[in-house]
């Protein structure tokens, strides 16, 4: 049994890395508007861009990521946007406009993941978002992305929430 405990680790630790170059390609998306292909283009050539600051770590990120997983979200995220913000904004105390670039980026992923890959559980998709918003976020950003992301799960995943509960 414990022989699969690395390999299930280093699927969760691909996966991780895909969500955390999903969430600053959607963040460089919404920031500029380039076209998704062109974005993850650039992801992929500063791999080798010996002039990038952190690039030891990015390099390592790149290494393990899901990048199939990491494509999905972010063609996915982009293409479904209007409908995951139509989730999103009834539950925010502000408009979606006046909402942090990374925390947006980091609640349209989870809403994506919550709305169209039933296979990853909720609390996965909750936690996923919470520990992007430590990484990426303002200072208590992860507790706002927690609470809209439970009530989103509520309203997305009912049966799953209520079984969890129980």
């Amino acid at each position: 049994m414990n022989a699969r405990r690395p390999a299930a680790t280093d699927a969760r630790q691909a996966r991780h890395a895909a969500r955390e170059l999903a969430v600053q390609g959607l963040y460089q998306w919404q920031l500029t508007g380039k076209p998704v292909s062109t974005l993850e283009a650039e992801f992929r050539s500063q791999v080798a861009d010996e002039d990038l600051e952190d690039h030891e770590n990015w390099h390592k990120v790149m290494e393990i990521a899901d990048l199939a997983l990491f494509h999905e979200l972010l063609s996915n995220v982009v293409r479904e946007r209007d409908a995951l913000d139509a989730s999103i904004a009834p539950l925010l105390d502000r408009r979606l406009d006046d909402l942090d670039p990374i925390e947006l980026a980091i609640l349209r992923l989870g809403a994506y993941e919550l709305a169209k890959r039933p296979e990853v559980p909720y609390r996965v998709v909750i936690n996923e978002g919470v520990e992007l918003a430590k990484s990426f976020g303002a200072t208590d950003g992860h507790k706002y992305v927690n609470g809209i992301l439970d009530k989103l799960a509520a309203r997305l995943r009912n049966a799953e929430v209520n079984a969890r509960r129980r």
